[in-house]
C-alpha cells in the first residue's frame, strides 16, 4: 500500500533502495566483495545498480535513495532514470550532502569519505547533485547530521536549506551513532523564516538498535516523512552473520517460513510511524528476499523473541564502526 513522505509529502513505496552499496566498489557491508564478481569497474557496476533498479521500479518500489558520498549512486540514479524516460512525478529520488567521496573507486583506500558540514561544501555539492538529478530530486538531506559538525546551528546553512525549502525542495536530515534521538529532538525545534526548516528524517532503527524509536514517532506526529536506512544492520541481520546471539531471528523466521532478512525489515515496517524503509540490496536477488518482508506478519509472540537481539546503542556502534569496507 502507497505511503506518504510526511503528512503533505508525495507518495511513496513502503519500500525504497539505498544506493550506498551499489554506488561504489567498497562499502562495510557483509560480504559486499561477493555480490559483484571480478568486475568492479565504473561500467559494470553501473550495469549492475541498473538491473536492481530495473527490478525494484518493477516491484513497485519508487523511493530511491543516494549521496554525494556514495560514489557513482548519483549518476547510475540518472542515468538508469532518463535511459527508462521515467518523469519526475513517477518516483521520489532523495540525495544528501555532508560527505565527499575520496576513495577514487578504491576498496583499500585509507579513507572513503571525508565529512564537511560547511556553507561551501553545501553550495557545491547541491549544484553537483541538481546537475545530475535535476527535477527527480525531491528531497535533499544533510549527510549524518551530528551536534559535532555544528551544522544544526550553523546560520548560513540553515539560511540557505531555508531558500532550497522555499524553492520546492523538501529539506531533511540523516541520522548516525548513539545520539541520534538527542539530535532529531533538536532538529525538530528548527524553524527557518516562520516554518520548520526540515520535514523528513533518515535514521538507524532495526532489532539490534531500536533506541530511536520514541522520537521518529514523535517526528512522524509532527508531520515528518521517516525513513529507516539500516533494516538489516549492514547485513549483520542476514544469513551472512552466524553470530549464536541471532538464535532468536532464525527461529522467527523459521516459524513463518521466511527469509531472516524479510523478518528483519518486516519488524520495520510494522513501526506506526514509518514512511519508507530502505532495502540495501546490490543484487536481484537479494532485493527479491528483502521484498517478502511486505507479506511477513509478526505476532506478540514473535515480537517478543526479536526484542531479545536488542544491543545497547553504544554497543552497536561500536560494531558498526568496525565492520571492514570490502
Amino acid at each position: 500500500m502507497p505511503r506518504t513522505l510526511g503528512a503533505s509529502g508525495p507518495t511513496v513505496s513502503p519500500l525504497g533502495l539505498g544506493l550506498a552499496a551499489l554506488g561504489r566498489p567498497g562499502y562495510i557491508t557483509l560480504g559486499h566483495a561477493e555480490d559483484f564478481g571480478g568486475d568492479r569497474s565504473v561500467e559494470a557496476m553501473e550495469r549492475q545498480a541498473h538491473e536492481v533498479l530495473d527490478a525494484a521500479y518493477h516491484a513497485g518500489l519508487r523511493y530511491f535513495d543516494a549521496a554525494r558520498s556514495y560514489g557513482h549512486a548519483e549518476a547510475f540514479l540518472a542515468s538508469w532514470l532518463k535511459a527508462r524516460g521515467l518523469h519526475p512525478e513517477d518516483v521520489v529520488a532523495g540525495s544528501k550532502w555532508g560527505y565527499t567521496y575520496t576513495a577514487d573507486w578504491r576498496v583499500d583506500a585509507e579513507r572513503h569519505e571525508v565529512k564537511d558540514h560547511s556553507l561551501p561544501t553545501l553550495h557545491r555539492q547541491w549544484g553537483e547533485s541538481q546537475t545530475l538529478l535535476g527535477p527527480w530530486l525531491r528531497l535533499y538531506q544533510i549527510h549524518s547530521a551530528t551536534f559535532e559538525s555544528g551544522v544544526l546551528e550553523d546560520t548560513g546553512v540553515r539560511e540557505e536549506l531555508g531558500r532550497l525549502r522555499d524553492s520546492g525542495v523538501r529539506v531533511g536530515l540523516s541520522l548516525s551513532g548513539p545520539r541520534q534521538a538527542e539530535v532529531l529532538r533538536r532538529a525538530l525545534e528548527i524553524q527557518a523564516g516562520d516554518a520548520p526548516l526540515f520535514s523528513c528524517v533518515q535514521a538507524t532503527w532495526n532489532l539490534l538498535e531500536p533506541s530511536a524509536g520514541p522520537v521518529l514517532a514523535e517526528a512522524h506526529a509532527a508531520g515528518w516523512g521517516v525513513i529507516i536506512k539500516e533494516a538489516v544492520a549492514n547485513g549483520r541481520l542476514t544469513v551472512r552473520n552466524e553470530d549464536p546471539a541471532l538464535r532468536p531471528l532464525r527461529e522467527v523466521a523459521g516459524e513463518l517460513g521466511a527469509t531472516v532478512d524479510a523478518v528483519a525489515i518486516a519488524a520495520v515496517l510494522a513501526q506506526p510511524w514509518v514512511s519508507v524503509v530502505l532495502s540495501g540490496a546490490t543484487t536481484v536477488e537479494q532485493l527479491q528476499s528483502n521484498l517478502r518482508a511486505l507479506e511477513v506478519k509478526l505476532g506478540d509472540e514473535a515480537q517478543r523473541k526479536l526484542r531479545r537481539l536488542i544491543e545497547p546503542p553504544e554497543t552497536y556502534w561500536a560494531k558498526r564502526s568496525a565492520l571492514p569496507w570490502n
